[in-house]
């Protein structure tokens, strides 16, 4: 399974950060995540700290591309596979960053890529 972090996690299960969460715990992914404030959804506790988390396959992105620059250079550095741009979040500057550093950018729903079994 992959190692997924999501940026912008939030306790308000109106989000689509908070459903996300929920489904690839469903799933079986190993999940860990970044939110604005600490919280906790289905067992998995994040907070605001840039954690330097080992492992991580795919970042999958809930921030809009206005919040996106303070987090390039800690997602280069954690060197992800790929980074899923949510819709409302595609940034064409952090494509191209990161098609430069070799990470994958793709712009898809994480929830549409689970529920139709294309999150690989």
């Amino acid at each position: 399974m992959k190692k997924t972090l999501v940026i912008g996690a939030s306790e308000n299960p109106d989000r689509y950060s908070n459903k996300a969460i929920k489904a690839l715990v469903s799933h079986q992914h190993e999940v860990v995540a970044i939110g604005l404030r600490a919280g906790e959804v289905a067992g998995v506790a994040f907070n605001s700290e840039k954690k330097a988390f080992d492992g991580i396959d795919t970042v999958t992105l809930y921030v809009g591309s206005q919040n996106q620059p303070e987090y390039y250079s800690y997602i280069l550095n954690l060197k992800p596979k790929r980074v899923i741009f949510n819709p409302g979040t595609e940034n064409p500057e952090f494509i191209a960053k990161l098609e430069s550093a070799g990470i994958y950018p793709e712009i898809a729903c994480t929830l549409v890529l689970l529920a139709t079994d294309q999150y690989e």
